[in-house]
């Protein structure tokens, strides 16, 4: 089934897989000297900020259900926060171990399996793309954002996209979420849509029928202009979807199985698919969208799209995950490339890839990320890394106060309620009322 994307009568095309501003509080946490007792017993009343916002929601049926995890360091087990049910009306009752559509918080999970390679020698962070892909050797840029594709309009690139670029959203790369006009609609024609929201027809919102492969993603994406000249401005992008591909041909194997090989399995993730299968529908989340005020359902789970096999496995965009699974790559990343006693990825791939790898051409004025650094598919801000998801998810780690924490919830699209954004602050509120109590 097509992607979908919401119009802007209702629902924001441009936060539909952004994942934006929620990070911005995390690093703060940092100077706060908290301890383990914070999550032991009855963690609601640990949390009083959050628990309370949380509730909120719930009681008046603005969401289904949402689930705050948190951890400390290598504490094998998150606690959780919040609650509710699978659906509005519904019995079943969501916790750690419920599905969500995390979206683009797959793509930091790509991003250090890329970070994984580029640590084994198998490609660099600045090799040139070409000399995995040779399609984007010659790619021409548009002189005019979002302008015509027309011969007038287009100029050589300057220089080439590189690893590094894909990883950063700083490739020139765009994405059908984000560009508008001529540009937007030869995505739409290509089917260069890595991403899906429901089976359903939704008025408004036109059937895309996309690439049949990453191969094919791959190649005609190399077709169409980049909206800026490589290595200079940060516009969210379909890289790290473009990034499955090189990691399949660099390992020549399918995408999904060096995921699975390289962190998946390793991390002990062992509720996180492309695919969710039947045996698992009755811990799906369903998926509501929220148009004027109103919530309505989008994705059922007895009927989600994501029980389906996707296109191709979307890098950027196309994991269903539990809030526990998720803490374990959290806490694989704290442990810097260690869980339980397992080596998942090399200590190198991890402090590189969630630190600040932006090249230093890049201009990020006016970005979601000005101000800040990014590294391997997240936002960097000091010791903390993490990014959200279309669907009102959120993660981070924060390296210098060992926490980790996930937020998730299913709603579309996420900057119809502020809790996804304001979720880092209740968490260090609460952490400086009970440091200060």
């Amino acid at each position: 089934m097509a992607y979908r994307e919401f119009t802007d009568s209702g629902l924001s095309r441009r936060g539909l897989l952004r994942g934006g501003a929620y990070l911005a509080g995390g690093s703060m946490l940092a100077s706060l000297p908290f301890g383990s007792a914070l999550f032991a017993h009855d963690v609601s009343e640990a949390w009083p900020q959050l628990s309370a916002e949380i509730e909120k929601y719930l009681s008046e049926k603005k969401l289904a259900n949402a689930i705050a995890a948190l951890g400390w360091k290598q504490d094998p087990h998150a606690h959780s926060v919040g609650g509710g049910t699978l659906a509005l009306g519904g019995s079943t009752k969501a916790d750690l171990n419920s599905l969500y559509r995390i979206y683009s918080m797959t793509k930091p999970i790509t991003g250090m399996v890329a970070m994984q390679l580029i640590s084994e020698g198998k490609m660099a962070l600045d090799q040139p793309l070409s000399d995995i892909l040779p399609a984007f050797a010659q790619m021409q840029v548009q002189k005019e954002y979002d302008g015509a594709i027309s011969e007038d309009n287009l100029e050589p690139a300057k220089s080439p996209i590189t690893i590094r670029q894909l990883l950063t959203h700083t490739s020139g790369l765009g994405y059908q979420i984000i560009q508008q006009g001529a540009l937007k609609d030869e995505y739409y024609r290509l089917g260069l849509a890595p991403g899906q929201v429901s089976r359903m027809p939704i008025p408004g919102i036109p059937t895309i029928e996309p690439a049949e492969s990453l191969e094919l993603f791959a190649d005609r994406l190399a077709t169409v202009p980049l909206v800026y000249q490589p290595g200079t401005k940060w516009s969210y992008s379909v890289g790290l979807d473009l990034m499955g591909r090189v990691i399949e041909v660099v390992e020549g194997k399918p995408f999904d199985q060096v995921m699975q090989d390289v962190i998946l399995g390793p991390t002990g993730m062992t509720s996180t698919f492309f695919t969710v299968p039947e045996s698992e529908v009755g811990r799906l989340t369903t998926n509501y969208g929220i148009l004027n005020g109103q919530i309505f359902p989008i994705d059922p789970a007895a009927t989600s799209i994501y029980l389906d096999k996707p296109a191709f496995p979307f890098g950027g965009a196309g994991l269903v995950s539990s809030p526990h699974d998720y803490d374990r790559f959290l806490r694989m990343l704290l442990g810097k490339g260690m869980i339980d006693g397992t080596r998942v990825l090399s200590e190198a791939a991890v402090n590189i890839g969630t630190s600040n790898i932006l090249p230093g051409t890049v201009d990020l004025t006016g970005s979601w990320v000005e101000g800040q650094g990014f590294g391997a598919g997240g936002r960097v801000v000091d010791k903390a890394f993490g990014w959200g998801g279309a669907a009102g998810t959120a993660a981070f780690v924060d390296f210098a106060s060992g926490l980790r924490a996930g937020f998730f919830a299913q709603y579309m699209p996420s900057e119809a309620y502020p809790i996804q954004g304001e979720f880092p602050d209740l968490v260090r509120k609460d952490l400086a009322a009970a440091t200060n109590g």
